[in-house]
């Protein structure tokens, strides 16, 4: 299994690129708002992996978090949504559009994507919701990223994965998990954070405060 790649865009097209590493080329396919983050050809970057084995071609999806590819893995198990359909959900909502889509349900934000229909997108947040909570703890973790240099093999060695950003999927996780430690299932304190998170909140401490607004008891 290639779970990760390091090394130089040789060429990009609208939906992949070939990124050699010392000397063997990698043809890596990615979703539109990844390939819209890559740098372009000659620039060291670096990419987790999955591949699809089938039985006349083997394919890698390259992802720029963790939490991007264990979206596309979890959304390939989903019954009618292949990889290409994992990578249009992908491309039109991201990792954290996907969480969020998922985590309240919202079947429509996945049938915005290219060539999903409601009833699929219907499966998907039947079979996925209860993964939502665990995915969005992921968040932040293990970010990979491009680290341009100067030129020489000394470049790839040096891609590693670039620090989360606290205010996007680490602030996401943090407040999901001081939920949780207040006593709050997965779903709903996921469902709380993704609303919020919807709503404008990006800090760990806004996403709380909004999120307590949102699970506290009505009327």
């Amino acid at each position: 299994m290639i779970g990760k790649i390091a090394g130089r865009i040789d060429y990009r097209t609208a939906d992949h690129v070939l990124i050699d590493v010392r000397g063997v080329g990698y043809l890596v396919y990615c979703s539109e708002r990844t390939m819209a983050a890559l740098p372009g050809p000659g620039e060291a970057v670096a990419l987790y992996t999955e591949l699809l084995v089938r039985e006349d071609n083997l394919q890698l999806f390259g992802f720029l978090s963790l939490v991007e590819k264990e979206w596309h893995r979890l959304l390939i198990s989903v019954q009618g949504i292949g990889a290409k359909a994992s990578m249009a959900i992908l491309s039109a909502l991201g990792p954290d559009g996907v969480s969020r889509a998922i985590a309240l349900g919202d079947h429509g934000a996945v049938a915005t994507a290219k060539g999903v229909g409601p009833k699929i997108a219907q499966r998907v947040i039947a079979e996925l919701k209860d993964k939502a909570p665990t995915v969005m703890a992921m968040g932040g973790v293990g970010d990979a990223g491009p680290d341009v240099g100067a030129a020489g093999d000394e470049v790839i060695e040096s891609v590693q994965p670039v620090k989360p950003d606290p205010g996007k999927g680490a602030g996401q996780a943090a407040a999901l998990s001081a939920l949780q430690n207040l006593g709050y299932g997965p779903s709903e304190a996921a469902s709380a954070v993704a609303e919020a998170a919807g709503a404008g909140a990006k800090s760990e401490a806004e996403l709380i405060r909004a999120a307590l607004k949102l699970l506290a008891p009505k009327g």
